[in-house]
Protein backbone atom coordinates (compact mmCIF):
# COMPACT_ATOMS: atom_id res chain seq x y z
CA UNK A 1 0.00 0.00 0.00
CA UNK A 2 1.42 3.29 -0.86
CA UNK A 3 1.99 6.80 1.20
CA UNK A 4 -0.98 8.12 -0.99
CA UNK A 5 -3.42 5.31 -0.31
CA UNK A 6 -2.69 5.41 3.34
CA UNK A 7 -3.27 9.49 3.48
CA UNK A 8 -7.05 8.39 1.35
CA UNK A 9 -8.34 6.06 4.35
CA UNK A 10 -10.51 7.46 7.22
CA UNK A 11 -9.18 7.08 11.23
CA UNK A 12 -11.97 3.84 11.65
CA UNK A 13 -10.22 2.32 7.99
CA UNK A 14 -7.10 2.76 9.28
CA UNK A 15 -7.53 0.99 12.31
CA UNK A 16 -8.73 -2.09 10.68
CA UNK A 17 -5.73 -2.00 7.97
CA UNK A 18 -3.44 -1.74 10.76
CA UNK A 19 -4.99 -4.70 12.66
CA UNK A 20 -5.28 -6.63 9.09
CA UNK A 21 -1.83 -5.84 8.39
CA UNK A 22 -0.42 -6.97 11.54
CA UNK A 23 -2.08 -10.28 11.26
CA UNK A 24 -0.52 -10.49 8.18
CA UNK A 25 2.90 -10.34 8.98
CA UNK A 26 2.55 -12.63 11.97
CA UNK A 27 1.77 -14.83 9.39
CA UNK A 28 4.19 -14.30 7.08
CA UNK A 29 7.15 -15.06 9.88
CA UNK A 30 5.56 -18.06 11.14
CA UNK A 31 5.36 -19.46 7.52
CA UNK A 32 9.10 -18.47 6.84
CA UNK A 33 10.42 -19.67 10.17
CA UNK A 34 8.46 -23.13 9.29
CA UNK A 35 9.87 -23.03 5.66
CA UNK A 36 11.38 -20.28 3.57
CA UNK A 37 8.86 -18.77 2.12
CA UNK A 38 8.90 -18.47 -2.15
CA UNK A 39 9.15 -14.16 -1.87
CA UNK A 40 10.59 -13.06 1.46
CA UNK A 41 10.59 -10.03 0.33
CA UNK A 42 7.00 -9.64 0.83
CA UNK A 43 7.27 -9.79 4.84
CA UNK A 44 9.74 -6.42 4.35
CA UNK A 45 6.46 -4.64 2.37
CA UNK A 46 4.13 -5.69 4.86
CA UNK A 47 6.19 -4.04 7.45
CA UNK A 48 6.70 -0.55 5.54
CA UNK A 49 2.76 -0.82 5.15
CA UNK A 50 2.67 -0.78 8.78
CA UNK A 51 4.96 1.66 9.67
CA UNK A 52 3.04 4.21 6.58
CA UNK A 53 -0.04 3.56 8.69
CA UNK A 54 1.53 4.11 12.13
CA UNK A 55 2.68 7.39 10.62
CA UNK A 56 -0.60 8.42 9.32
CA UNK A 57 -2.05 7.66 12.67
CA UNK A 58 0.55 9.56 14.58
CA UNK A 59 0.75 12.66 12.15
CA UNK A 60 -3.62 12.93 12.29
CA UNK A 61 -3.45 12.59 16.42
CA UNK A 62 -1.27 15.56 16.51
CA UNK A 63 -3.37 17.84 14.55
Amino acid sequence: MKQQEVIKLKDDELKEQLVENKKKYNELKMAHAVSPLENPISIKSVRRTIARILTEISKRDNK
